[in-house]
């Protein structure tokens, strides 16, 4: 999702694509602020503008590699790439344009107000299409590449989360799912274009016609226990003794700890932070040490704090009325026993893992269906073949303790950007 994939009149790539999690663009997200309102703009796409959304990378590129910029001829996302290979047509569909920052959300079309006053030629995009529509058929060329047959009809997709979604069965009003990858995300379905006035949720089309979408990001969320593996092992059993997969090892030491890690507490913004924050200047922290905490107690802190993050998207979601009646997890988050019951504790509400586990390949297979004409309705397809494998239940005593860990988490963010905007200041 985000990337800008930039492609010349020949259709050669023009530059390395930039991805959804380059940082870069903080300058042209203070001039969208400038050029539109931030207000406005929410009004116009249902979202803040933001370092990861497309737009902000096309202006980029526009102002710091001009000459780059005049062999644009067609901008692309990165599975529209793809999808470009296959068949020879340029199109993407409502859900991923919807983080683009340059669809009107509401409407499901291009804004014409962005294109007009950011200068960005509607010529330039892919023509827009609902997830489950055929869009396209393998080529010649495309059949020859990947031995699909030639004609071989290609639906418009859908970026990872709304594709994910669609693979665990979150289509209806009151489904939520809770996604640890990488970034971590929180996804509710709605019927409407529910809006936060504050820009701290994305508003997006979902992958089903008619149907929308909020979602709260965590741009660090299996990243962060990613982050201490790479830094500091996986413990004793990494010389070959132990051969089982490091998270696996990693959650059994973190199990050793108590519920809350008996005080400390990780802030997970290794790569700045979206929800709620919006600031991609943000740092993480690990506070509350002692030298009576172990190896534990900072791995479980790590756990407990990208799921203190993730609640971050349900506190708002209360304050928009939006309804959470189930809630499934998904990403390799939802692998660990550990991890899964530290989520329906933290939520303080029951949590379930679907089987089939693939998540968005296969949301992405139940679209291609759906188009293909397997089922009549994508709805009709995740009640065939979407079931729940296993539903934990939150433990009330452990509620309460992370509980008052959250309300502590809470102060985090706001003590760290007074430090560094203090530090900033005192350089200037």
């Amino acid at each position: 999702m985000h990337g800008a994939v930039l492609l010349d009149a020949r259709d050669e790539v023009v530059r390395p694509a930039l991805i959804w999690c380059d940082q870069r663009t903080e300058p042209q997200v203070e001039a969208l602020s400038e050029l539109f309102g931030k207000d406005r703009l929410i009004q116009l796409t249902c979202n803040a503008p933001l370092t990861n959304f497309t737009l902000t990378k096309l202006l980029w590129v526009r102002e710091n590699e001009p000459q780059n910029w005049e062999r644009v001829a067609h901008i692309m996302l990165p599975k529209d790439y793809v999808l470009f290979q296959l068949t020879g047509e340029r199109a993407t569909d409502m859900a991923d344009a919807s983080g683009t920052l340059l669809l009107d959300v509401a409407k499901r079309k291009w804004s014409s107000e962005v294109l007009s006053r950011t200068g960005i030629d509607p010529q330039l995009l892919p023509s827009l299409w609902e997830s489950p529509e055929v869009c396209g058929r393998v080529s010649a060329r495309g059949a020859e590449a990947t031995g699909l047959l030639v004609g071989t009809p290609v639906v418009a997709g859908a970026g990872d989360q709304a594709a994910g979604a669609v693979g665990m069965g979150i289509i209806r009003a009151g489904a939520v799912s809770a996604t640890i990858g990488t970034s971590g995300v929180v996804f509710a379905a709605t019927d409407g274009p529910a809006l936060d006035p504050k820009g701290r949720l994305h508003t997006f089309c979902h992958a089903i016609p008619g149907r929308w979408h909020v979602m709260g990001v965590t741009q660090a969320a299996g990243l962060s226990l990613r982050w201490f593996r790479d830094r500091f092992g996986t413990g004793q059993g990494e010389t070959g003794a132990d051969a089982r997969d490091p998270y696996e090892r990693l959650c059994e030491e973190a199990a050793a700890a108590p519920p809350g890690s008996d005080g400390v507490l990780w802030a997970p913004y290794l790569m700045g932070e979206r929800t709620p924050h919006c600031d991609p200047n943000a740092r993480a922290a690990l506070i509350g040490l002692s030298a009576t905490h172990t190896r534990a107690h900072v791995i479980r802190a790590i756990l407990e704090g990208v799921a203190f993050s993730l609640r971050d998207s349900f506190t708002i979601f209360r304050e928009m009325n939006v309804p959470v009646d189930r809630i499934r997890l998904g990403g390799g988050g939802a692998r660990s026993a550990l991890w899964r019951q530290i989520q329906a504790d933290v939520y303080g509400h029951a949590v379930e893992v679907v089987q089939p586990e693939e998540g968005a390949a296969y949301g992405a297979a139940i679209l291609a269906g759906t188009g293909a004409g397997h089922w009549r309705s994508v709805d009709e397809a995740c009640d065939a073949v979407v079931r729940t494998a296993q539903q934990i239940q939150p433990d009330p005593k452990r509620c309460a303790i992370l509980d008052e860990a959250y309300r502590n988490y809470r102060r985090i963010y706001p003590a760290l950007r007074q430090i560094s905007s203090r530090g900033l200041a005192e350089n200037l």
